[in-house]
């Protein structure tokens, strides 16, 4: 990814894996990076043959970036547990510090979760309008029809906004794959009720190229190599 220069200073920080555009504007503020030898500030640009400086504790969290796919286990909720829930981050315990889900799973859904310390990730990964997939395993309480199959695929109205068309593969006499480019809250499971259905189980088990495999619940793998390289290049970062 290459922008012609000038450009900002925050955005040249995002595109050389520093940071995401909003952490650029902190280390900014707290006068961590200088250009030309001068303490940058917020909105200043960056020229093709300026000097850009970044504090050595910045640079070196920046040679730890670390990406990691989770399998969430059911009951477990993905942030802000209450009392007496747990979160992803009181189970999953790692060296690595700033490990952080991006996105979300409810608490009665289980699957494919991305745990990482990048934050430049978030927006790209789960903005609607980049169109990256993720795919579902969904069992329902009732036998699939064709209606069903039809209206799920085309898109339903759930009242406060409409599904955008997707594409869902049969499985099973009550089992089947959908595949979304967005992400609403319980979507997959209100898409069901307004068709008489109900959730009987619901796992993601992708997440652009990144599958879940043979996660067990609770477990998880680092992403590295070829399949990071794919996922970061897909997200604009590489």
């Amino acid at each position: 990814m290459h922008t012609p220069h000038p450009i900002r200073i925050n955005k040249y920080l995002s595109e050389n894996k520093y940071a995401s555009r909003r952490e650029a504007d902190r280390l900014i503020s707290a006068g961590l990076i200088k250009i030309n030898g001068k303490t940058a500030a917020l909105g200043d640009k960056v020229f093709e043959k300026d000097v850009v400086e970044v504090s050595r504790s910045v640079a070196e969290k920046t040679k730890k970036l670390k990406y990691f796919a989770y399998h969430k286990p059911a009951g477990i909720v993905t942030v802000n547990p209450e009392e007496g829930q747990k979160s992803i981050q009181d189970i999953f315990k790692t060296k690595y510090k700033n490990i952080f889900p991006v996105g979300r799973l409810d608490k009665a859904s289980r699957g494919l979760i991305i745990l990482t310390n990048d934050g430049r990730i978030t927006s790209p990964l789960l903005c609607p309008e980049f169109h990256h997939e993720k795919e579902y395993s969904v069992k329902i309480n009732k036998d699939i029809s064709e209606r069903f199959l039809r209206k799920m695929t085309s898109g339903l109205d759930l009242g406060d906004f409409i599904t955008k068309p997707c594409k869902i593969k049969q499985t099973g006499q009550n089992d089947f794959n959908i595949i979304l480019t967005e992400g609403k809250k319980h979507q997959i499971r209100r898409m069901c009720e307004v068709l008489g259905y109900q959730v009987a189980d619901l796992k993601r088990i992708r997440i652009m190229n990144i599958n879940i495999g043979d996660l067990a619940p609770g477990q998880s793998r680092e992403i590295t190599g070829k399949e990071l390289e794919k996922f970061l290049k897909s997200l604009g970062l590489n």
